[in-house]
């Protein structure tokens, strides 16, 4: 059931989006509709600033006026989430909202696809494309969270570290 589930996006009144994602939240439960509404967000990001001399880490909202809802469309859901106290409407023509597509939801970094990696550091790998395809190195670090590696690999007989996407090596057996 949760693979007929897709992203749809919301509009809210500015600083209402906490508040939004609340009242959804109660009225889900209370309806008991959390196999049709699964997920409610509000993306938000860590940023620095810098204020009379001062850093400071603080939690911003990454689209302000927007909530992020996992939801299977139906009426019932829609009416549901429509009439949400601070919600203006859904984004897409009034008459039908339009989920997002694979690479907005890549893009907006929404949900966390799990990375599988084959190989560990101290692996002799070969680059399978780029500008360095074919040359073979030894992965000296793994990155998850940025997506990346580094590979050390000898060019003019010198040790240089390559920083890559995970998807740009393979394993040499």
């Amino acid at each position: 059931m949760h693979n007929k589930a897709k992203w749809y996006v919301v509009h809210t009144y500015s600083g209402y989006e906490n508040k939004v994602k609340v009242n959804l939240e109660k009225t889900i439960e209370n309806l008991g509709m959390q196999d049709a509404i699964i997920k409610i967000q509000v993306p938000t990001e860590e940023v620095v600033e810098i204020k009379d001399d001062k850093k400071r880490t603080v939690m911003r909202k990454r689209f302000p006026g927007y909530v992020i809802i996992k939801m299977i469309m139906t009426d019932e859901t829609w009416y549901v989430v429509r009439n949400t106290r601070g919600v203006t409407g859904f984004v897409g023509p009034s008459s039908k909202p339009i989920p997002l597509t694979d690479e907005e939801i890549e893009k907006m970094d929404i949900e966390q696809k799990k990375i599988v990696v084959n190989y560990e550091v101290g692996n002799s790998v070969r680059i399978k494309h780029g500008p360095l395809e074919n040359f073979i190195g030894i992965v000296d670090e793994i990155n998850l969270e940025k997506k990346k590696i580094r590979v050390i690999v000898s060019m003019f007989e010198r040790e240089t570290p390559i920083e890559l996407e995970l998807d740009q090596i393979e394993v040499i057996k």
